[in-house]
């Protein structure tokens, strides 16, 4: 008698590592945040300056890192297994990964929750304006003479 080389749980196994890496690879890096969030493309001449002619308060949504669609497609696939046999137990396991890592992005969104951010609008003195996002500016006010280089915002 000849067996497939795919049993059902070796084609469970096979489904469920395959979504877990497909489900992996489309979750992103980790934003990186040193106080500045937003940025527009800078001079590549050197500093430029102008002045502050808006700021105001902006909620903004963080990334989620992926972790909890990792982990909500690890429990869904391990939940979906326990249910039905044959192929009914591969479309319960893969339904339960698929599920697993929507649920689990939905909640890690939710504990990170949203934080503002203050939105700097700078006209420069060549008449072309920028805006970036800080999570703190310090003294940095409407009117402010600055120097934008690399990014960061110096008064003046």
């Amino acid at each position: 008698m000849h067996t497939s080389r795919f049993t059902p749980s070796r084609l469970t196994l096979f489904c469920s590592v395959a979504t877990l890496a497909l489900v992996t690879a489309c979750a992103g890096p980790p934003a990186r945040n040193d106080g500045l969030v937003i940025a527009p493309v800078e001079s590549r001449y050197g500093p430029e300056y102008g002045r502050v002619t808006n700021i105001e308060t902006v909620v903004t949504s963080e990334r989620s890192s992926g972790a909890g669609a990792v982990l909500g497609a690890v429990i869904g696939g391990v939940i979906g297994s326990q249910i039905g046999g044959g192929t009914g137990n591969v479309l319960a396991t893969g339904a339960g990964v698929v599920g697993g890592a929507v649920a689990g992005n939905q909640i890690e969104k939710r504990n990170k929750g949203d934080h503002e951010v203050y939105r700097v609008s700078v006209r420069y003195d060549n008449g072309r304006t920028a805006q970036f996002d800080y999570e703190r500016i310090d003294q940095l006010r409407v009117g402010d003479r600055v120097k934008v280089e690399d990014g960061k915002i110096q008064r003046l």
